[in-house]
Parts: structure tokens; C-alpha cells; sequence
């Protein structure tokens, strides 16, 4: 991470904890490195972190970059996946207490009709994904959620389906966190891409 970035973190989690909020609980910026299919762990940038992709589709999951135009991020893309897919981080040392003012943030892009949406692995192995999305935009952009105001499906990680409504799920140990749009990739006319994403939340001692 950038030392500006570093400075600006750390501001930001000392006036959560001023405000009472929850702090970071972790931030991913994706390597600078060659674009690659299938994304792997050597591509994430915080050592804390564990990768995971799922679905039919997750061969298909790229860490992409382009050298024009100049201010390109390095990014995870959806574009080739032949089928459904998904991506979540999990923290090694903590579960995420996502309860209370609990937030995430992403910069991200998407075309044609992808709807990104949350997804939750929580402790009990339950998967959730959320019924708030980010939809299609001609530039990138940055969105937050907060946790308090979603609602949640039923996740089938297998084949990354939405099921039937979880009415009241216990979010205070969530086991990972990501994304996905509930879709094949259709190169960059039918895709979603996400530079970079953040939570708020408590960490939990696994």
C-alpha cells in the first residue's frame, strides 16, 4: 500500500474508533503485476488475506490490466467466465463481526446488465449474497453498504445461485467476504470489474 494511502487509512480507523464505529477490518488492492487467468493468491497484495474463487465459472475469474489508458488499476474481471462465479478474501487470525455500522466499499465497473452484489461465508458455513448491488457505470466508481441495511439470500456456492430469503442472519462472525453477479461473463460488452475493496467491521479471534 501507497504511503499516502497508509497515512489515510490510518486516519480513518483512528476516527472510527473516536466515533465509536468499527474500524477497518481489512483493505485489498490487487498486485500491480501482468494480467492472468484464473486469479490466484500470489495476486493479493495483503498478506492477511486469503483468496478463494467458486462456481462452475471461477476457472475463468482474471487479474487484469491494461497499459493504455495510462490510470488502468489492476483488477479482478468476470469478463471469461464461461459459467457463474464468485470471489471472497478471508482473514487468517479473524472472523469479521459485520453487526452495527458495519460497512464495505469497493471501486468497481461494470457493463451491460451485471449487478455486483456482497457475498458472505458466515462461521456455521451458511453463504449469503446480498439483495443490493452495484450496477453498470461508464467509468469506475466508488460504492459503500452498509451491512444494517441489506438483505440477504440464500447462496448455492456450487453453482453461485440466489435461493430463498435468510430473514435474520447473524452476521458477528462472518467467514469470507466478496463478490459476484450471478452470471457468465461476456467479455468487457458483459462483465464486472473491482479494483479494490474494504470493510468495516470487529475482528473475532477464529
Amino acid at each position: 500500500m501507497k504511503p499516502i494511502l497508509l497515512i489515510a487509512v490510518a486516519a480513518l480507523v483512528a476516527w472510527a474508533a473516536d466515533a465509536g464505529r468499527p474500524g477497518l477490518f481489512f483493505r485489498e488492492d490487487f498486485k500491480e503485476t501482468p494480467a492472468e487467468t484464473p486469479a490466484t493468491q500470489a495476486h493479493i497484495a495483503n498478506p492477511s488475506l486469503v483468496l478463494a474463487l467458486y462456481g462452475p465459472g471461477k476457472e475463468g475469474v482474471k487479474k487484469s490490466h491494461h497499459e493504455k489508458p495510462a490510470d488502468d488499476p489492476y483488477y479482478i474481471w468476470t469478463g471469461t467466465c464461461a459459467r457463474n462465479c464468485a470471489v471472497t478474501l478471508r482473514h487468517k487470525g479473524s472472523f469479521a463481526d459485520l453487526t452495527g455500522q458495519a460497512k464495505l466499499r469497493w471501486r468497481s465497473k461494470q457493463a451491460g446488465f451485471r449487478f455486483l452484489r456482497i457475498v458472505l461465508k458466515l462461521a456455521d458455513g451458511k453463504w449469503l449474497v446480498s439483495d443490493q448491488h452495484d450496477d453498470a457505470s461508464d467509468d469506475w466508481r466508488v460504492r459503500e453498504f452498509n451491512f444494517s441495511d441489506i438483505r440477504w439470500r440464500r447462496l448455492d456456492i456450487k453453482t453461485v445461485t440466489e435461493g430463498a430469503w435468510e430473514p435474520k442472519p447473524d452476521l458477528g462472525r462472518v467467514d469470507e467476504i466478496g463478490f459476484t453477479d450471478l452470471m457468465s461473463g461476456g467479455q468487457s460488452v458483459a462483465c464486472s470489474r473491482v479494483d479494490w475493496i474494504e470493510v468495516d467491521g470487529r475482528p473475532v479471534k477464529r
